[in-house]
Formats: structure tokens, C-alpha cells, sequence
């Protein structure tokens, strides 16, 4: 029954298109949950553009299933350049905790 109630919520999402406004806000959201927008001593190393970025030629797609998974795993698997919040140049990590991984 589980399978049967995913499979629907992914066709219902895969249904939804995003313009880029639209993806732009996603990612953004993205970030404030990866990175406290009320923590003054964290900045996001990257940006919303950044998350939106696809690995592979069929995540080119703008149906919010997989604007979804292109920003989850931009989030997770970490290996984007960034500039931390001295100027330095870095990369993001993997989220390898439970709780983090969880939240996000």
C-alpha cells in the first residue's frame, strides 16, 4: 500500500511544472533549511542556482518531481563551489548525519 501511495504523490508531482520563478523560490527554501537564515555566523556557501543545476541530462526536466530530486541531491551528495563566508574557496560537504539528512 506504501508503493501504491508513493508512485501517486510522484505522478501528481511529476503533473506540476515550475517556471523558474517558481524553481528559484524552491531552492531557495532549500538552502534556509541546509543552511539557518537565523544563524548570522552561517552563510550559504552556494546558491539557489547552484541546487538547480542538473548531474545528468534527464534531470533537464521543470516538473516539480524533478526540480525535487535535482535540488535534494545537489543538497546531499555535496561537491558544489562555493565561497565561505570569509571569501575563501570551497566545497560542500555530503550530508552523511541522520538528523541533517532527515531535516533536509
Amino acid at each position: 500500500d506504501g508503493f501504491d501511495l508513493i508512485r501517486e504523490q510522484k505522478e501528481g508531482m511529476q503533473a506540476v511544472t515550475l517556471n523558474r520563478d517558481e524553481q528559484a523560490v524552491f531552492a531557495r527554501s532549500a538552502l534556509a533549511l541546509r543552511y539557518d537564515p537565523t544563524d548570522t555566523t552561517v552563510t550559504a556557501p552556494i546558491t539557489g542556482n547552484q541546487l538547480l543545476s542538473p548531474r545528468r541530462f534527464e534531470d533537464r526536466r521543470d516538473d516539480l518531481w524533478t526540480v525535487f530530486n535535482r535540488v535534494q541531491e545537489n543538497l546531499t551528495k555535496g561537491g558544489l563551489r562555493g565561497r565561505s563566508a570569509s571569501g575563501r574557496a570551497m566545497s560542500t560537504r555530503p550530508v552523511t548525519g541522520i538528523h541533517q539528512n532527515v531535516k533536509l
